[in-house]
């Protein structure tokens, strides 16, 4: 079979005014050189869009892992694809499906180690593109206990749907969401397992939580920052630990550069109930994809939890797709199939 010579690949055209608009990017046909040794081939199936793209187009990633995004780069992030070609001498073969960091493009080149196998057995092969920052952040930081009332700040994405039913297979009591629309605030209760989920901006967001755990929260894994962090700490109880993995509150606000979500924390409070407020990063825990892909595998093929995702078909359409992220006209994981 001859391999494909071109590929086609998304790249920043401008610098957004703003939160990025489809007429901000470009889809381009580009040179695909032959591999080299030690690279493999891949031709993408789906790719990942996921909001710390705001950060980094916005230049609001300094000191992340990632580079920012600038006007010619080309995007990136998670993607699961079908090896083309590969290394005579290694583990992976033509067929092959594998997870890989070179998104955006619907054929990716790079070196054999940039590559994960996917099981040929895994249930649902897309499900791999969720993050694994909600399973981390629950067992790693937040150490979710049975019996506890969780919380999980912006609920309606990518983390937060499958957050709240990994809480509830870990034991806990209660799990109480955030999102910023009623109608995914009942799709949340009816079909995900939340026991209550809020929307704040429909009156005081304070209020909303004592409502929903008058007798505060146990563990809380924050996606959003800001004031439902600040609500947070107010609610929790003695010995609360806190799992902080996102900052929606700064991603999604126009006018800032998407590298914030600044929160008024009661620092009295933390030492007299004993809080613990802890930044996850899945960088801190090598251990946490194989462990996590264990995991997901089991509960899916056992129906103990589903991985909701908004799928939009074909590269051409992935720009539409990040801005439908940023204006909330999704649910669950987003990712574009090619």
């Amino acid at each position: 079979m001859a391999l494909p010579t071109t590929a086609r690949v998304v790249r920043l055209t401008a610098e957004p005014d703003g939160l990025p608009a489809p007429e901000d990017f470009t889809v381009t046909d580009e040179p695909l050189p032959a591999p080299g040794p030690g690279e493999v081939l891949v031709r993408n199936r789906a790719f990942l869009v996921f909001p710390g793209l705001r950060t980094l187009i916005g230049g609001g990633g300094a000191d992340l892992p990632l580079p920012n995004i600038a006007p010619r780069d080309a995007l990136f992030g998670p993607a699961l694809g079908e090896v083309l070609a590969a290394p005579g001498d290694g583990p992976l073969r033509p067929g092959d499906l594998v997870t890989h960091p070179h998104g955006w493009r619907d054929h990716a080149l790079a070196d054999a180690a940039r590559f994960t196998p996917v099981d040929p057995d895994f249930p649902d092969p897309l499900a791999l593109l969720s993050s694994s920052a909600g399973y981390g952040g629950l067992t790693r930081s937040a150490g979710v206990r049975p019996g506890d009332v969780v919380l999980v700040t912006g609920a309606a994405g990518a983390v937060g749907t499958v957050a709240g039913q990994i809480a509830r297979l870990l034991g806990a009591a209660r799990v109480i969401g955030t999102t910023r629309s009623p109608a995914k605030a009942e799709r949340l209760t009816v079909e995900l397992g939340y026991d209550a989920v809020l929307v704040p901006g429909e009156r005081p967001f304070a209020e909303q939580l004592a409502e929903a755990a008058p007798g505060g929260v146990d563990a809380v894994l924050d996606l959003v920052g800001g004031e439902q962090l600040t609500a947070a700490v107010d609610a929790a109880r003695r010995g609360a630990r806190f799992a902080l993995v996102g900052a929606l509150d700064g991603q999604l606000a126009p006018g800032r550069r998407g590298g914030d979500a600044p929160a008024v924390i009661d620092g009295f409070r933390v030492v007299t109930l004993g809080l613990t407020l802890r930044g996850f990063s899945g960088l801190d825990h090598p251990d946490l994809d194989a462990e996590w892909r264990e995991r997901l595998a089991g509960w899916l093929r056992a129906g103990r939890l589903t991985v909701p995702r908004t799928t939009v078909a074909g590269i051409d359409r992935a720009p539409e797709a990040l801005t439908r992220l940023f204006t909330g006209d999704v649910f669950g994981t987003t990712v574009v199939e090619l």
